[in-house]
């Protein structure tokens, strides 16, 4: 009679044949989500379905925080990573997923992955080719789209660190068609600028939007480049070929730029405790050599040669007696000299007030001669009519009344006829 089994003992004998199949033990499944339930464990159950059928499936929590960046729904088209085992309280076999990613997007990760395995192989990522960031850095590019909030909060943070920090920017397409050729040229062009440190970036979105930072000229041309580069790529948990090819990678773009831009007040404080710390310096080393000089000076007084020393000083009085009496010599020659320039130009200047004096004379002639009031002396009169001068007769009338300057004085008239 042949053996009778336990369910038991099926279903474990079923569990190690397909554990011991190799496809089953990592393999991606390909279809449609239904049935997603998110348990109070942090555990999700789902099931992935296509036209001709479908299979139950199960993410544990602790594969969540690595292998699922999005909310699971129903209906999403996926990509699931795992196992296949038999769960034996049921005796059913499920998927046990390691990672989920939306449909299309797996192809994405493979090139990703296999991109970054050849440019680690080619030396791309090798620490020993990082150049270091500069620290106090006064020119800084950046290359990103010339619109959005990158740019925004780059320049934002750049002015509230440093404002005396200038900024260049490449507004490069960093999304879609020709945005890995756009930001590889940004990099060539600013790093032929000679500027301290390239920020390169764009904010956040799906490893589509991020993709062309992924691409391999953007790798080499970071790898190439002469100036040090600081990648900020999308949110903290996104990374791309270019963070792994920079110099310094950031989370964000806005914490690239805090890494580009040294902070002013920081720098103003450090110079200020360096200032101190030179100055405390220079205290004690100004006591050190005040101390050395005391000491030399008493061993010189105690070998000093007391003779010479007043032989010289002899010398030198001589010598000061010779100097204040050919100073003295040369002092009265000087104001001898000066009493001289100061008689010649008293004299200079007494003949220009006369010359210019006999001028005025001549000129205030001519201009009293031509003075109308000169001429009323002879004889003659200033007419008005209602305070302005009269021409001629035929402004007049019979009847106006008129007023007569004269030498003495002036009256006033009527017109008779």
């Amino acid at each position: 009679m042949d053996k009778i089994y336990s369910v038991e003992e099926i279903n474990s004998y079923i569990k190690g044949l397909l554990n011991r199949e190799a496809l089953l033990n990592r393999l991606s499944v390909t279809g449609e989500l239904s049935n997603v339930k998110y348990h109070s464990s942090g555990h999700i159950y789902f099931t992935l379905k296509d036209s001709r059928g479908a299979i139950r499936r199960i993410m544990f929590a602790g594969n969540r925080a690595k292998g699922l960046q999005f909310r699971m729904q129903d209906g999403q088209s996926v990509v699931v990573s795992g196992r296949i085992d038999v769960y034996e309280r049921d005796g059913t076999y499920q998927m046990y997923a390691s990672r989920i990613v939306l449909s299309g997007v797996g192809a994405l990760y493979e090139r990703y992955e296999q991109l970054k395995k050849k440019l680690n192989e080619e030396g791309i990522f090798d620490f020993e080719h990082k150049k270091p960031i500069p620290l106090y850095a006064s020119k800084v590019g950046i290359v990103t789209a010339g619109t959005g909030a990158a740019i925004k909060d780059i320049m934002s943070i750049a002015e509230s660190r440093n404002p005396y920090v200038q900024l260049y920017l490449y507004p490069a397409k960093v999304q879609g068609e020709g945005a890995a050729e756009s930001i590889a040229k940004g990099i060539k062009t600013l790093d032929n600028m000679g500027l301290d440190t390239i920020i390169i970036g764009r904010g956040g979105g799906s490893i589509e939007d991020l993709w062309a930072f992924n691409e391999e000229v953007v790798a080499y041309a970071i790898y190439n480049a002469k100036t040090p580069i600081i990648s900020g790529t999308g949110h903290e948990t996104d990374t791309t070929i270019a963070d792994y090819a920079a110099d310094k990678r950031a989370e964000t773009p806005s914490a690239a730029c805090a890494l580009a831009v040294f902070s002013w007040n920081d720098y103003v404080a450090l110079l200020n405790q360096k200032l101190g710390l030179l100055k405390r310096a220079m205290g004690h080393k100004y006591i050190d050599i005040k101390n050395r000089i005391e000491k030399y000076e008493l061993r010189l007084q105690q070998i000093s040669p007391q003779r010479r020393l007043e032989d010289r000083q002899q010398y030198l009085d001589q010598l000061n007696t010779k100097l204040n009496t050919l100073m003295a010599a040369m002092l009265s020659e000087r104001d001898n000299s000066l009493k001289m320039a100061k008689e010649r130009m008293e004299q200079l200047v007494h003949d220009r007030y006369q010359s210019v004096k006999h001028m005025l004379e001549i000129k205030t002639v001519r201009l009293n001669g031509l003075s109308p009031t000169a001429k009323l002396v002879k004889g003659f009169g200033y007419i008005e009519k209602d305070g302005r001068p009269v021409a001629g007769v035929e402004q007049l009338a019979k009847g106006d009344v008129i007023k007569i300057t004269m030498k003495q004085g002036s009256r006033n008239a009527e017109i008779l006829e």
